[in-house]
């Protein structure tokens, strides 16, 4: 079996050893008869697997199954980013046909016998995690609502110049051409014309009226 070894400590600052991990790891697979075909070690925070270039490209090489199963030396030294985002990995590396075995938990491992138990209670703590995430986005749009704050993105005022663009399209360009060349955005352009337009229509309207008295 090709495996590969997961190695992580929180600093950099040489206190903190990850060979003591490895070692270990490293003789586990000899007495299993199993091959190391690759290393990856991160010296950072586990909160944050974007901060973590060698987790990073471990599951790249995952996708591309350059190892069969994945040994790590604990679950916290795997992912500290919660369940949610811990089960979201584990269940990229099952889905690209990787194992995955915690050193430390023995019964954290996707080749044993409890790993459909283990996955069930995953499973349902993210949902938990999920549902706390709802509850607490939707309590807190009731609070900005009884506030009176605004949601949503901020409106942002555009002085677009009706007449430059008609001049443009005069010219040829189509309005995605007028936007990139003036910086306005499409929507913008397009309201102000539509502006423009109903503008044009109620001074018609009204010269009509004043006509007809």
């Amino acid at each position: 079996m090709r495996v590969a070894l997961y190695g992580r400590v929180s600093t950099d600052n040489g206190k903190q050893d990850v060979e003591n991990q490895l070692a270990e790891l490293r003789e586990f697979c000899k007495r299993s008869r199993w091959t190391v075909e690759i290393e990856y070690v991160d010296k950072a925070s586990g909160k944050d697997s974007k901060n973590r270039p060698q987790f990073i490209r471990m599951l790249e090489d995952a996708d591309k199954r350059e190892f069969d199963l994945l040994l790590f030396w604990s679950l916290d030294r795997l992912s500290r980013e919660g369940v949610l985002a811990t089960l979201n990995h584990l269940q990229r590396l099952s889905d690209a046909g990787v194992e995955w075995r915690s050193y430390q938990e023995r019964y954290f491992d996707s080749c044993g016998p409890f790993k459909d138990a283990v996955i069930s209670i995953m499973a349902t703590l993210a949902q938990q995690a999920r549902l706390r995430i709802s509850e607490r986005t939707k309590a807190g749009l009731k609070r900005a609502k009884r506030e009176g704050k605004t949601l949503g993105r901020p409106k942002v005022d555009v002085d677009v110049d009706v007449e430059k663009v008609r001049e443009l399209q005069a010219n040829g360009l189509g309005l995605r051409g007028i936007a990139q060349k003036t910086g306005w955005s499409l929507s913008s352009i397009m309201g102000s014309l539509k502006a423009g337009v109903a503008l044009k229509r109620f001074k018609l309207l009204r010269q009509a009226v004043a006509f007809s008295l």
